[in-house]
Formats: C-alpha cells, sequence, structure tokens
C-alpha cells in the first residue's frame, strides 16, 4: 500500500508520521485491496483546544473511503479518522 502525509503549515516529526503509519496500516488487514492513503494534518485556526484535523483517505478498486476528524491531539484525531474508516471499509466488504 502507497502511504502518504501531508502537513499544512507545519512539519510532523517521525513519532507522529510512525504512530499514523501503524493505525492506517492495520487497514490492510481488513481489506488487501487497498492501494493507497493519503492523510493531511492540519492546524484549525480557530481558538479552540481541539483545533487539530486529520483527514484519512484511503483508494480500494473503484472506490474512495474518506473521514476527516477534529480533536486535542493529532494522534487522537488520526485515530478516530481511522475508525471510522474501519466502518466504511467493513461496509464496502459486505456489499462486495
Amino acid at each position: 500500500m502507497d502511504f502518504k502525509v501531508n502537513t499544512v503549515h507545519f512539519t510532523a516529526d517521525q513519532k507522529l508520521v510512525d504512530f499514523i503509519h501503524d493505525k492506517v496500516k492495520k487497514l490492510e488487514l481488513m481489506n488487501d485491496g487497498i492501494i493507497s492513503s493519503e492523510v493531511f494534518l492540519r492546524l484549525d485556526k480557530s481558538a479552540e483546544k481541539e483545533n487539530k484535523i486529520a483527514e484519512v483517505k484511503i483508494l480500494i478498486p473503484g472506490h474512495e473511503l474518506f473521514a476527516k476528524k477534529q480533536c486535542k491531539t493529532f494522534e487522537e484525531a488520526a485515530d478516530s479518522a481511522v475508525d471510522a474508516l474501519k466502518r466504511q471499509v467493513e461496509k464496502h466488504k459486505a456489499r462486495s
């Protein structure tokens, strides 16, 4: 699976990238047909504490699945987005 992390207006440390990669890689256990995954990490400009946004997009033959979550930390946001994608992958697998 091709894996890409994009950060907007900041640079992510390797520990964060590795954490997200491990989470996204677990999706491959559910569906080995995943072609690629792309993660976007952004800081929301609001004054709220929950200003970290993680968007995860995975490409399955014929479909693109997407989840976006906003939390206090990038780890929490990425974890929530991957959980949402797990449910989407299960639904997609059930339909196929």
